[in-house]
């Protein structure tokens, strides 16, 4: 897939791990098609039952198909960066994005020409649909101006310096498969763990402001506490992340903050479900640092994530 009117500057890959992606597939299959990037599309699919399959063949797609119980964050990631060779970018995007403008790849990429750059990231927008609270996460973790985040940027980005999202990222395919790639059996993050260790080694992450996607959720508040119950486990198998580039304590507190301030001009009768919200985060957090003292049945409704503790 390709527009001909876009210089070819390096080998693109754009990877789309699917599984029953309907409607929200369709919009991002039709934002990729306008893009100003060259790239190959390439679809990796846990065994739908809908028509992403046909979505994907009808979008120019290469389909790898894989049994949903194999479907694994980080390792169906590394699966398709392992059969990539020959490309210098490996794009990531979820079913559920959608490109915001035509440049939106081709800004993501960009960077890439600076040969310090490991990964980029891209600004995530909330859909039309988005709740207040989904709107203000997408506003605090996604700013309108760039930043690059490198080991220099630790004593004032703290574990910001390895933020990052696999809903609209990029990887230079060299410096992944350098630091180990993505990892297997995670409950999630495989992002972070990636760029952790591209940092570690001297590379830099790069946040673009103006590379743009439509992305977000509106969890419930039950949604939201299970997903913080997985971050507190990730958080407690890879604890050396923590270690080496500090505890969320201080940006937890100051996302608290803002969102009250932000709900405080428009939204003040969701101020009290803004506690609510986030003192159960604060405990599921907690208690996923603290899994290896419950017993599987109970961590398995705790966590959004349930089946990795099958």
């Amino acid at each position: 897939m390709a527009a001909s009117d876009m210089k070819k500057e390096c080998k693109v890959a754009c990877v789309v791990p699917t599984r029953n992606g309907g409607n929200d597939l369709r919009a991002l299959f039709s934002s990729l098609k306008n893009q100003k990037q060259y790239f190959d599309l390439y679809v990796v699919d846990s065994e739908s039952t809908d028509d992403s399959f046909e979505q994907a063949y009808s979008a120019g797609a290469d389909v790898t198909k894989i049994p949903a119980e194999e479907f694994d964050h980080g390792g169906t990631r590394q699966l398709m960066i392992n059969k990539l060779v020959g490309y210098d970018v490996c794009v990531f995007l979820t079913q559920d994005a959608e490109l915001a403008t035509p440049y939106s790849l081709a800004k993501l990429v960009e960077p890439f020409q600076d040969q310090n750059v490991g990964a980029t990231y891209g600004r995530q927008l909330p859909k039309e649909n988005a709740t207040p609270f989904a709107a203000f996460l997408r506003h605090f973790n996604y700013p309108g101006h760039s930043v690059r985040q490198s080991l220099a940027s630790i004593p004032f980005l703290g574990m910001k310096t390895v933020f990052l999202s696999n809903s609209f990222a990029a990887y230079r395919r060299r410096a992944l498969q350098e630091v180990g790639g993505f990892p297997e059996k995670v409950i999630l993050g495989e992002d972070v763990y990636a760029a952790a260790c591209l940092v570690s080694a001297g590379w830099e992450v790069a946040y673009i402001a103006d590379a743009e996607c439509f992305h977000s959720h509106n969890y419930s508040i039950f949604q939201e506490w299970r997903r913080y119950f997985d971050i507190g486990v990730f958080h407690s198998d890879e604890s050396w992340i923590l270690e080496r580039f500090g505890s969320v304590g201080g940006e937890g507190r100051r996302f608290v903050i803002e969102e009250l301030r932000y709900l405080s001009s428009e939204h003040k009768n969701l101020l009290i479900a803004s506690l609510i919200r986030n003192a159960g985060k604060f405990l599921s957090y907690q208690l996923g640092k603290r899994e290896r003292f419950l017993p599987c049945w109970v961590k398995r409704r705790l966590a959004m994530h349930s089946k990795y503790w099958n």
